[in-house]
């Protein structure tokens, strides 16, 4: 048995989940289910609030931090290179989360990921002390990346293993929504102080703001959290034993024995995570350089964008209950493969056809987004479920995700193409098309167990029912 739990005895707060009589599962009631999205949605907000904002004050990282010629490619290369240290914190927080639990190690990644945003408010300029504030961004953004690693697959995991089997979309939904508030908090935020304190004092000062905020967001992500008890299912990992074996399980025998689902979610990830990360965090860069937009219109642009896709996204999640995972994804990824090209052409044309250009592509990129805590779970078993999650998705957006803006910036000046972000999306949907094809359908699927759950065609239709 696991050291940490002595048979006979609650374990990890089991005392707040009630156990059936019937079935002798932990079965949490509605008031914990919502606390525990709650406490999941409001952590991932932090995290993504800590990244948009980033995204979103590039302008003033160059001043500040890379002034000279090539000084958005340098924000944008320290960008980029968080999502490098990704796959280490992947390794590192993965196979503590299935050993000690999802709990425990969310609480640190929270911890770390908000005190580095904040601290990146305390930096000194280049100005000031020289080559020092340049360098000393880069490691506050490494170990924003390093936390990262564990905070988005353990939020997914811990949240998909608290839903009930039938409403994990649309309950699932909810961490994303956390995402697109994250982001449009940021650009909020940017966009207020753009218009009380005005561009000088924004590039002066003024920009410090937001990531100093990121402290106190952390600070009640955290405290949410504490309140939970650990997942249902992991405490019955937990008292079953299999916690130890996990432990001990080298990456090795992650890859040798779940390879498919890995690379399976490898392709899913990758056309994920290339819209997302032109889409959300390189439009700013975008407007602004290829179609001349102020600063302050693309914020705007932005933040109506992401407040559209915040209301959109629980009504998807609750459709893909319905009717399947696969068809959310073929049709999030078949339409914006279709329209990538028409709505790039149509942002050229100023602020309102960049408005409806950004909207459609965002709106259909939902399907995608609004279903990634139900469908990326259910594709490993429980015992290595946080640890097969966060290092293939971290894996993968290492690589094609986080150096999205940066390959979008470089390929549009090596050829002087302003459509090449489209061309990056239609690729990535391509890859991410054949992945879905070769997915298992996860709808309704139940993740206790260890083994792969697998949905059979009876388990979809009394999904739907």
């Amino acid at each position: 048995m696991n050291a940490h739990h002595t048979p006979g005895r609650p374990a990890h707060g089991d005392e707040h989940v009630p156990r059936n009589p019937e079935t002798g599962r932990l079965e949490p009631d509605a008031r914990t289910v919502n606390r525990a999205v709650a406490a999941s949605a409001i952590g991932n907000a932090t995290e993504w609030f800590d990244y948009g904002v980033y995204a979103v004050s590039v302008v003033y990282i160059t001043q500040n931090f890379f002034p000279g010629e090539y000084g958005t490619i340098l924000a944008l290369s320290t960008f980029a290179f968080s999502f490098l240290v990704r796959p280490l914190g992947g390794l590192f927080w993965g196979p503590l989360g299935d050993r000690l639990g999802r709990k425990r190690i969310l609480a640190l990644t929270i911890i770390l990921m908000a005190g580095a945003t904040f601290c990146i408010g305390l930096l000194p300029t280049v100005e000031t002390i020289g080559i020092a504030a340049p360098i000393l961004l880069i490691l506050l953004r490494a170990v924003q990346g390093f936390s990262t690693g564990g905070e988005y697959g353990g939020a997914a995991t811990f949240m998909a293993e608290y839903a009930p089997d039938k409403r994990r979309g649309f309950l699932g939904s909810f961490l994303e929504f956390g995402t697109l508030a994250g982001f449009a908090l940021g650009s909020l935020i940017v966009l207020l102080g753009e218009v009380v304190l005005g561009n000088d004092a924004m590039s002066e000062w003024g920009w410090r703001i937001p990531f100093l905020l990121a402290g106190p967001m952390g600070l009640v992500g955290l405290y949410l959290r504490s309140r939970l008890a650990d997942s249902p299912v992991f405490q019955e990992l937990e008292e079953s034993g299999h916690t130890e074996s996990s432990a001990g399980m080298a990456l090795k025998d992650l890859v040798t024995r779940y390879w498919r689902p890995m690379l399976i979610m490898t392709g899913l990830v990758i056309a994920l995570n290339v819209v997302n990360y032109t889409l959300l965090s390189y439009m700013p860069t975008y407007l602004e350089g290829q179609t001349g937009m102020a600063n302050r219109t693309v914020l705007t642009i932005m933040f109506v964008a992401q407040f559209a896709m915040m209301l959109v996204i629980p009504f998807a999640g609750a459709l893909s209950d319905r009717v399947g995972r696969k068809p959310m994804w073929y049709t999030s990824l078949i339409g914006l493969f279709v329209l990538a090209i028409p709505m790039y052409m149509l942002m050229a044309n100023g602020f309102w056809w960049a408005l409806l250009g950004f909207a459609v592509l965002g709106l259909l990129y939902i399907p995608q987004l609004a279903t990634i805590s139900a469908t990326f779970p259910a594709m490993f078993p429980t015992q290595v479920r946080y640890a097969g999650f966060a290092i293939t998705y971290n894996l993968a957006t290492a690589v094609f995700g986080g150096t999205a803006p940066l390959a979008n910036e470089a390929l549009i000046g090596a050829t002087g193409n302003p459509l090449v972000p489209a061309f990056y999306m239609m690729a990535a949907c391509v890859v991410g098309l054949v992945a879905v094809r070769a997915m298992k359908e996860t709808v309704g699927a139940s993740l206790r167990g260890t083994e792969i759950p697998e949905t059979k065609p009876q388990d979809l239709v009394r999904a739907r029912s």
